[in-house]
């Protein structure tokens, strides 16, 4: 069987072939396709695929793993579009049938999601709340070209802090509700320390998520949110005008959504590889703001995945040396996580190993002690529903948390719960 380092473009990673060698035909060919669907140029991928599909027997396996890791879109795009003529004859008719299908099924559900957001987001206008949709529909558009070209399943919408009481109750008046119900002390306390709500509505459930972070306070990435508003610019989704993030606000964001999540899905390095190639990055801002946040390795690691898995084309202004951090310690730890991708599985955010790459990941020791020490005595829902705590003594839920996190990480979690 041919193995994806044949493919791989020659300024990747030199740990590329090391562990490409090692993947299945199956999900050497996720990574085929999410390569092509990019570069329709080279041709060294597309001969790859074509020897790659007579190896391919089971397909429903290839199904599940294309949904699993959200990159449908770029099979169907590849294998039934671009390549529709140069497969004639290696592509199963019922194969091809099936992905003609599932594509459609995609493109009608994005649709009535894209609607959704403009009813969403006409509603948060009228109530004064300024609002900026990110990922979902947004990112279809301006970095597939099309609202088929990405699988989302739901919506996210930033907003400021201070608006998530206004937001809330204009959202209640089209039928939107937080599927969490708070009390005064643990809503103040949850949004100074969370970074969304999750909202079910008439359209779905867990269908709405109203952010004002991109992710929890607990791990130290303090993204200046006021800054992110005042950057960012007009767009469109289905023919309405939006607000869109800056392209480096978008890129920041989604590197660091993919390390809080251990790069473990393709469709994260399939938006960072086409961000990277599609959108007008102010490279030297990357730099300095990735600095700033302390998340230069995570940047770095991300590069390097998207470019060893994916075959992105990194701008050669851009190299580890320049974020400080070393081609050995990056190579090592992108190797370790792109050999755990296919496994199709997400680390336990409540293990050790989880805690441990969290620390990894940080190249300043600062970080880490934030990380460490937010996460141990930040309590949240898991605290405020083990125990019900007065007012008077919210405080102590801190001692709560650094308990019930402590017993986890000390592999004692078995005895922690048996208490409840």
């Amino acid at each position: 069987m041919p193995t994806l380092s044949s493919a791989t473009d020659a300024r990747a990673d030199h740990t590329a072939a090391a562990f490409t060698a090692s993947y299945s035909a199956v999900f050497g060919l996720l990574l085929a396709c999410c390569h092509a669907e990019r570069q329709a140029e080279d041709g060294s991928v597309w001969d790859f695929l074509g020897s790659l599909i007579p190896y391919i027997s089971d397909w429903k396996r290839v199904f599940e793993l294309a949904e699993h890791h959200g990159v449908l879109p770029a099979i169907h795009r590849v294998l039934c579009v671009a390549g529709q003529e140069r497969f004639v004859g290696l592509l199963p008719v019922e194969v091809r049938d099936e992905l003609e299908r599932r594509s459609a099924y995609l493109a009608k559900k994005n649709l009535r999601l894209a609607a959704e957001l403009i009813r969403i987001l006409d509603c948060l206008d009228a109530a004064g709340v300024v609002a900026i949709p990110h990922k979902g529909p947004v990112l279809a558009e301006t970095v597939y070209g099309d609202l088929a070209g990405r699988d989302f399943s739901d919506l996210d919408v930033l907003v400021q802090a201070r608006d998530i009481p206004y937001a809330k109750e204009a959202l209640a008046r089209i039928g939107y509700k937080p599927n969490i119900s708070l009390s005064t002390a643990e809503e103040r306390a949850y949004v100074a320390s969370g970074y969304e709500y999750t909202f079910d509505g008439s359209a779905g459930k867990n269908l709405l998520e109203i952010q004002w972070s991109f992710v929890p306070r607990f791990f130290a990435v303090d993204f200046d949110m006021e800054g992110v508003f005042a950057r960012a610019r007009s767009g469109s989704v289905a023919g309405r005008t939006v607000r869109m993030l800056s392209p480096e606000d978008l890129f920041l964001s989604m590197c660091v959504h993919s390390a809080k999540h251990l790069w473990a899905r393709l469709c994260w390095l399939r938006d960072i590889a086409a961000t990277v190639e599609r959108q007008p990055l102010d490279w030297s801002r990357v730099r300095s703001e990735s600095r700033r946040l302390g998340v230069e390795r995570i940047v770095a690691v991300s590069l390097a995945l998207a470019g060893t898995l994916l075959g992105a084309k990194i701008p050669e202004s851009w190299g580890v040396a320049g974020t400080g951090q070393s081609d050995a310690q990056v190579g090592a730890m992108t190797a370790e996580i792109a050999r755990h991708i296919p496994n199709a599985e997400e680390y336990s955010t409540e293990s050790v190993d989880y805690f441990r790459w969290m620390l990894r990941l940080r190249e300043r020791s600062q970080d880490r002690w934030r990380f460490a020490s937010r996460l141990l005595f930040t309590p949240g829902l898991g605290e405020w529903a083990w125990v019900k705590l007065p007012q008077s003594l919210f405080p102590l839920y801190r001692g709560v948390r650094l308990f019930r996190v402590g017993g986890r990480l000390l592999g004692l979690r078995s005895r922690v719960d048996s208490l409840q």
